[in-house]
């Protein structure tokens, strides 16, 4: 398994998609909202896609960290979304709220698609 997170950028019609690759723990989730945060405020960035298709795994403090991104989204009324998870990670971030404020699809094309819109 591997313990550090790679993180890339890129832009699609105003959505910033950053993909994952590695291990979403404290030291990944901090990694993920560092890019997120200076996009968002830097960037002026309000709509960002996560796109965890190199991720296979995230505990419980990069699932805290995420819910921070997901309430600085919100307080800029933005949107947020996450597509190609697992199965495991679909179903945890159901079962602790996620998807409640942040949209899940099965892949890049359907999230940038309600994202765009």
């Amino acid at each position: 398994m591997t313990e550090t997170l790679k993180v890339t950028v890129e832009q699609h019609n105003g959505v910033a998609v950053i993909h994952t690759e590695g291990y979403i723990n404290n030291q990944g989730g901090e990694e993920i909202a560092r890019v997120a945060y200076r996009l968002v405020d830097e960037e002026d960035q309000k709509n960002l896609l996560l796109n965890l298709a190199g991720t296979k795994i995230v505990n419980s403090i990069g699932i805290s960290i995420l819910i921070e991104i997901i309430e600085r989204i919100l307080e800029i009324e933005g949107k947020l979304a996450f597509c190609c998870l697992t199965p495991t990670i679909e179903k945890t971030f159901h079962i602790m709220g996620l998807a409640q404020f942040a949209g899940i699809f099965e892949d890049q094309q359907a999230a940038l698609a309600a994202l765009e819109s």
